[in-house]
């Protein structure tokens, strides 16, 4: 499978409140998720994380290094991510978004379909935006018998191509 060096956890939203924290837009599964990270990069400068906080929609934190308002404003739209090696194992079954982008798409009996371009998920379940030759691109509900991960390509029914 292809691997990533980093993994994005959240995006910097913009400023909440006045003494530098922030606002966040998770890629996490929860809070717990980034808080758990002492350590993270913040546009790729290594930073501590000070404090995660807010409600799983609403989401806050504090970083070292960011004291205003002015300073919070100006990380707007930055990536905080953390290196691959920092996640914890996953098991059976389990995977994380970026190890599936990249992949190579193919039919039940190996004929190339295309690739992943990105991962969506809208609420009701994972969704791999596929790139058939060509360059035509469809969501693909990433399910078994529709979608399956196997010998580090994806498994496609070409009848769920749009």
């Amino acid at each position: 499978m292809l691997m990533t060096t980093r993994i994005t956890l959240a995006a910097i939203a913009g400023a909440h409140g006045v003494r530098g924290e922030v606002r966040l837009k998770l890629f996490t599964d929860s809070l717990a998720s980034l808080s758990g990270h002492d350590r993270v990069l913040v546009d790729g400068t290594p930073r501590r994380l000070l404090n995660v906080g807010g409600t799983p929609k609403s989401p806050t934190a504090r970083i070292e290094g960011v004291a205003d308002r002015s300073a919070a404003e100006a990380l707007r739209g930055t990536l905080i991510e953390v290196e691959r090696d920092a996640l914890p194992p996953l098991d059976e079954g389990e995977y994380y978004h970026s190890d599936l982008i990249g992949l190579d798409c193919v039919a039940q009996d190996g004929t190339p379909i295309g690739s992943v371009v990105a991962v969506e998920n809208f609420g009701a379940g994972d969704l791999l935006e596929i790139e058939v030759q060509g360059g035509k691109k469809s969501l693909i509900p990433f399910k078994p018998g529709i979608a399956d991960l196997a010998d580090g390509r994806i498994l496609l029914d070409p009848a769920f191509l749009a």
